[in-house]
């Protein structure tokens, strides 16, 4: 079967005075073109004091570009900031190709990797939301006609424009109405779990960063009968469906693990937007674990990018757990654990131990050391309990079974005819 041959593509990007970060987000660019299939062959940058209104670029590098479109024999420009609808209508008139920004790839590789009805009319809301502002001009070479209001009296351009508008808004209105039934079984699913007292914990960080890799290990140290694995691949983006675990500790103390979409600099408000249902499950965590790619040398501001999105979702207040991951990447000496950072491999299962003992700390809050005298007549009773508290000792008593043990303080209180 004949392959399909990539498009070429040209990245242009503007530095901004005083831009730290602008070497790495030109190449999370290039990461974002490779995730979208593109063949990047070339690159332009400009620096300026401010953004040109009319053209992103100032018009002497727009001439650079389009020699390097056709020296390179190049179809697709991306830049590197959302443009306005303007922008991209100038561009494309000079340039006299397809024009594409930051935001569209992003929105391009969520719309490829959405699998579950969710995910895809999440994206679907948002890209046409992307769109609907763009639509202005598009009619501009068909007849424009004013007068009054209404579709009667109008030009075929503007008649075209409104209806396009409208199928549009009717469209992300029907999505919207089926999203709000899958929020609501989303949320009858929280309620649930709320009701069954087991801690919420919430791995987020920025994109690719070995979230999905960290929940395989966890689920391969403590829960290897399950064959529930979730995908994990080096790439931008590998998850974008939230993935709920449960993970039973060796001390019977349980919790459910959730794998959340990564975050990424300038992720577009309209996702953001539109992924907020799912990414409610953050906002609604007992505890975060924040993981982080303790190899990329950027790491610091993608901690400030992450740091920024949870208090967009209003999940800033919620208690966290740094997870310094990829040290099988690093030749430095690696910091012991401390209060709430740990250093881990998740690829090498390395750290786990460390990170379980925090979350330990932190999530289970709530348990009792006591001691219980069972009768022998409530075997069902002891059998509960060794399921799920901490069974320190066992003593055959004359009249019962003598435990001594940690559980949750709900069980406590349940049982507490029973304490001595």
């Amino acid at each position: 079967m004949e392959q399909k041959q990539k498009q070429k593509a040209i990245l242009v990007g503007v530095k901004l005075n005083n831009q730290q970060d602008f070497t790495d987000s030109m190449e999370e660019l290039f990461n974002l073109a490779n995730a979208c299939d593109l063949e990047v062959v070339g690159e332009k940058i400009q620096k300026l004091n401010g953004l040109n209104i009319s053209y992103y670029l100032g018009t002497g590098k727009i001439q650079e570009v389009l020699a390097l479109l056709a020296e390179k024999n190049a179809n697709v420009v991306i830049f590197n900031d959302e443009l306005s609808p303007s922008q991209i209508r100038n561009l494309e008139g000079i340039l006299e190709c397809r024009v594409i920004d930051r935001t569209v790839l992003i929105l391009d590789i969520f719309a490829q990797r959405a699998k579950t009805r969710e995910a895809q009319l999440q994206v679907e809301v948002a890209k046409l939301q992307y769109m609907l502002p763009r639509l202005i001009g598009q009619g501009e070479s068909l007849g424009r006609q004013g007068g009054s209001s209404g579709l009667k009296n109008r030009g075929s351009g503007e008649t075209k424009l409104e209806l396009d508008r409208r199928k549009i808004e009717d469209r992300i209105s029907g999505l919207n109405k089926e999203l709000e039934t899958l929020v609501a079984q989303r949320q009858n699913q929280r309620k649930k779990r709320k009701k069954k007292e087991i801690p919420v914990i919430a791995l987020v960080g920025y994109t690719n960063t070995g979230k999905s890799t960290l929940m395989n290990a966890m689920i391969d140290l403590f829960n290897p009968s399950t064959e529930k694995q979730v995908f994990e691949k080096d790439m931008l983006f590998a998850t974008l469906e939230t993935s709920v675990r449960s993970i039973k500790l060796p001390d019977n103390k349980s919790f459910l693990l959730t794998d959340t979409v990564g975050f990424i600099s300038k992720l577009p408000h309209h996702l953001i937007k539109a992924f907020r249902s799912t990414l409610e499950e953050v906002a609604e965590a007992d505890l975060l674990i924040h993981v982080v790619d303790y190899s990329n040398h950027q790491y610091n501001q993608q901690i400030k990018v992450t740091r920024e999105t949870l208090k967009e979702l209003g999940a800033d207040n919620i208690p966290v757990i740094y997870a310094y991951n990829k040290t099988d990447l690093v030749n430095v000496e690696i910091p012991k654990a401390a209060e709430d950072c740990v250093y881990i491999s998740a690829k090498r299962k390395e750290g786990i131990v460390d990170l379980v003992n925090l979350i330990g700390q932190k999530a289970f809050t709530d348990y009792v050391h006591c001691k219980m005298l069972i009768p022998y007549d409530k075997g069902n009773i002891v059998s509960y309990l060794n399921d799920n508290a901490t069974i320190k000792s066992t003593l055959y008593e004359g009249s019962g079974v003598l435990i001594s043990l940690e559980c949750k303080e709900a069980d406590y209180e349940r049982y507490q005819q029973y304490v001595t």
